[in-house]
C-alpha cells in the first residue's frame, strides 16, 4: 500500500509534505522518503509530483499572473518585506529543519544561512524601488526603458544550500512581478514548503507562489518544456543544465544556468601564509559542498612545502561531526550516493599516481575525511572533474604565466581565489583568470548588488542587483517623438 504525505515532524517542527499549488496543499497520488544525512533516518514521505502537478502550478501561476504583474511596486515590496519579517520569526525552525534535511551546520544556519534569506528578500524589495535608467535623446526623441514582467517563472534549486539558493531567485522574480513555480531538490526539500507557509502567512497572493517536489525526469522536464513558462533559472550540475536547455530549446524560454565549478586558488610565495591557510582550509565549508570552492590549491613552489605543513596542521584539527553540536566545523555530506561518488574520484586518483596528504576515506555513515591529495597531473580526472566534496588537489607552480595557465585550465570557470601581497600581480593575474568572480585576499565575500554567474561550462547568463531583473523581466524601450501631439488647450 502506497505511503502517504501529509504532515511530518522534523526536530520538532512541523512540516507539510504536500504541494503548494495555487494557494493550497496538493496530494499526488505516490511518495518519495526524505532521508536526514546525519544519521540516515528517515524525516518524512513528500508528495512526489508528476507532470499533472506540474501542468497544475503553471496554471496557477498563469492565472495570478496579470494581478501580480499590475500590483504597484511599492505594494510587492511590502509583501516581500513581511516575508523577511516571517523567516526572521521563524529563523530557529528554518535553521533546525534546514540542518536536520540537509546536514550543513546549525550554527552557520542560524548565524549566517537564515539571515541571509531575509535579506534577499529585503535586498530585491528595496532594489525594486530604485531601478530605472534615465531617459535619454535620439534627435530630439526621447527614449524610455522600463522593466515589465515576463510571466510564470521556474526555478530549480540545488541540495546544497536549499533555502538560501532557492530565495536568490524566488525574491528577484516576485519582486519583478513575475509568478513563480518552485521545484526543490529532493535530496533536502523541507525548507522550501516552510517558506510556502511564509509566504501565505505574508499575504502573498494565491497562486504567485507555487512549489512542486519530485524528481527531474517525472516533473522537472514537464515544468520546463511547459508553453506557459516565460523564465527558467536552475542552479545544479552541467548535465542536469544540458537537459534543461534542451527542455526549454522549443520555446525558446530564455534560461538563467548556474552551474559546477572547479576553482582555483592560488598562493604565492610574496603572499600572507597564515591567511593562506586559513582560506584553504576554509574550502572544506559544507563538507566541500560549494561550488564556489575553491578546490585547486595552487602554491607557488618556493613556499609550497611551509604552506602544506600548515595547512595539514590546521586541516588535522577540524572537527567533524554532528552539525548541531556548536563545536562541529564539518558535518555529512548529502546523501550515500554522493558519498559513493566522492570516495570512486579519490580512489581512481590514488590508483593514478596520486598522493593522499591528509584524509582519503569515509568516516562511518554519510561522513567523509577532510581529503588533500597532492602528486596530480593537470589532465587528469580529479584537477579536471567537480568533485562536490571535501577533497581539495595541491599542485605547484614557479611564475605567474604558470599559475595563470593551471588556474584558466579546466572546463570552468565560475570562481578564483588570489593570495598575494603584491597589489599589482593581484591585478595582473586577476585581469587574466577566467571566473565569474575573483577573490583577492579573502574569499566568499558576496554583495546582492554585483553580477553573480560562471563563465565557459560554469553557468550562462549573470544575476544579482539589476542583472536580475534583467533576466526576470522583458525590458521594453519607448522612444516618443517631440512632435505630434495635439493641442487641447
Amino acid at each position: 500500500m502506497p505511503r502517504e504525505s501529509g504532515t511530518a515532524v522534523v526536530a520538532g517542527v512541523p512540516v507539510d509534505t504536500r504541494h503548494w499549488i495555487g494557494g493550497e496543499r496538493v496530494d499526488s497520488a505516490g511518495t518519495f522518503t526524505d532521508l536526514s544525512p546525519i544519521d540516515g533516518s528517515e524525516l518524512a514521505e513528500i508528495a512526489r509530483g508528476t507532470a499533472t502537478e506540474a501542468a497544475a502550478a503553471v496554471a496557477a501561476a498563469k492565472a495570478a499572473f496579470a494581478g501580480w504583474a499590475a500590483t504597484p511596486p511599492a505594494e510587492r515590496a511590502r509583501v516581500l518585506h513581511s516575508i523577511a519579517d516571517g523567516v526572521e520569526r521563524r529563523l530557529d525552525d528554518l535553521a533546525i529543519v534546514e540542518t536536520t534535511d540537509n546536514g550543513a551546520l546549525l550554527r552557520s544556519h542560524r548565524r549566517g544561512v537564515m539571515p541571509r534569506v531575509a535579506h534577499n528578500f529585503r535586498f530585491f524589495a528595496d532594489w525594486l524601488l530604485t531601478l530605472g535608467h534615465d531617459d535619454f535623446e535620439t534627435r530630439g526623441h526621447t527614449n524610455h526603458v522600463d522593466w515589465d514582467p515576463a510571466g510564470p517563472c521556474v526555478l530549480i534549486t540545488p541540495w546544497n544550500a536549499p533555502l538560501m539558493l532557492a530565495t536568490w531567485k524566488v525574491a528577484p522574480a516576485l519582486a519583478a512581478g513575475n509568478t513563480v513555480v518552485l521545484k526543490p531538490a529532493e535530496w533536502s526539500p523541507l525548507t522550501a514548503s516552510l517558506l510556502a507557509d511564509i509566504a501565505a502567512e505574508a499575504g502573498l497572493p494565491a497562486g504567485v507562489l507555487n512549489i512542486v517536489q519530485g524528481y527531474g525526469a517525472e516533473i522537472g522536464d514537464a515544468l520546463t518544456s511547459h508553453p506557459d513558462v516565460r523564465r527558467i533559472s536552475f542552479t545544479g550540475s552541467v548535465p542536469t543544465a544540458r537537459r534543461i536547455a534542451a527542455s526549454a530549446a522549443p520555446q525558446l524560454t530564455p534560461v538563467s544556468l548556474e552551474l559546477g565549478g572547479k576553482s582555483p586558488l592560488l598562493v604565492f610565495a610574496d603572499a600572507d601564509l597564515d591567511l593562506a591557510v586559513d582560506l584553504a582550509v576554509e574550502q572544506y565549508d559544507n563538507a566541500g559542498q560549494v561550488c564556489l570552492a575553491g578546490t585547486r590549491l595552487l602554491v607557488e613552489e618556493a613556499v609550497a612545502e611551509e604552506f602544506t605543513r600548515r595547512f595539514t596542521e590546521k586541516a588535522s584539527a577540524l572537527r567533524q561531526g554532528d552539525p548541531r553540536d556548536e563545536t562541529t566545523d564539518i558535518g555529512p555530506v548529502i546523501h550515500t550516493r554522493q558519498l559513493e561518488k566522492i570516495d570512486g574520484f579519490v580512489r581512481r586518483a590514488v590508483s593514478a599516481g596520486a598522493r593522499t596528504v591528509i584524509g582519503g576515506q569515509p568516516r562511518g555513515g554519510n561522513f567523509y575525511a577532510p581529503t588533500l591529495l597532492t602528486d596530480v597531473a593537470q589532465d587528469s580526472e580529479i584537477v579536471q572533474e567537480e568533485v562536490f566534496g571535501p577533497v581539495l588537489t595541491l599542485q605547484t607552480f614557479t611564475g605567474e604565466d604558470e599559475a595563470v595557465r593551471l588556474a584558466n585550465d579546466t572546463r570552468f570557470g565560475l570562481a578564483a581565489t588570489l593570495v598575494t601581497g603584491d597589489r599589482e600581480r593581484a591585478d595582473r593575474v586577476s585581469a587574466q583568470l577566467v571566473a565569474g568572480t575573483v577573490w583577492v585576499n579573502c574569499f566568499f565575500v558576496r554583495d546582492l548588488q554585483a553580477p553573480f554567474g560562471g563563465s565557459r561550462q560554469s553557468g550562462v547568463g549573470r544575476e544579482g542587483g539589476t542583472w536580475s531583473f534583467d533576466f526576470y523581466c522583458d525590458l521594453k524601450n519607448t522612444v516618443t517623438a517631440p512632435k505630434g501631439w495635439q493641442d487641447r488647450g
